[in-house]
């Protein structure tokens, strides 16, 4: 069993086999506010079109599901399911390194809320996206 929730987020990232296909590295966590922050390496895999090295918005998805999914497992010490999830891609992410922020809004006995931004390597957002997860305990 892990000792922090540190440890157990982390690994979550290092044995969930898309987490590790994906490449996502932890960066910090604080529990308390229910906010995390996840950088995603680029990948040739995630290319949206040859040689543009720009990123197609599937992994961007995946990444935002996933930072809003592990911000309230920081809170709640347990993996949770989507329920639902919506994303606005502002501008295009190209050549560039991903950093994933979630922010807990609320985490109530049924249901959890997170925003989630992405930025890339010049601080720039390049999507935003809300998840709404179960919290209900396991049966």
């Amino acid at each position: 069993m892990s000792d922090t929730i540190e440890d157990l987020l982390k690994s979550y990232l290092a044995t969930g086999s898309f987490q590790r296909f994906l490449g996502m590295e932890f960066q910090s966590c604080d529990a308390e506010k229910g906010e995390i922050v996840i950088r995603l390496p680029y990948k040739p895999e995630f290319e949206r079109g040859p040689d543009t090295r720009q990123w197609h918005g599937g992994p961007l998805a995946a990444f935002i599901d996933i930072v809003g999914d592990f911000a309230l497992i920081a809170m709640l010490g347990r993996g949770i399911p989507t329920i639902n999830l919506r994303i606005d891609y502002l501008r295009p992410a190209v050549d560039t390194d991903l950093v994933g922020t979630g922010r807990v809004l609320r985490a109530g006995r049924s249901v959890g809320v997170v925003d989630v931004e992405l930025t890339d390597d010049k601080g720039r957002i390049v999507a935003v996206g809300r998840g709404s997860y179960s919290t209900l305990p396991p049966a």
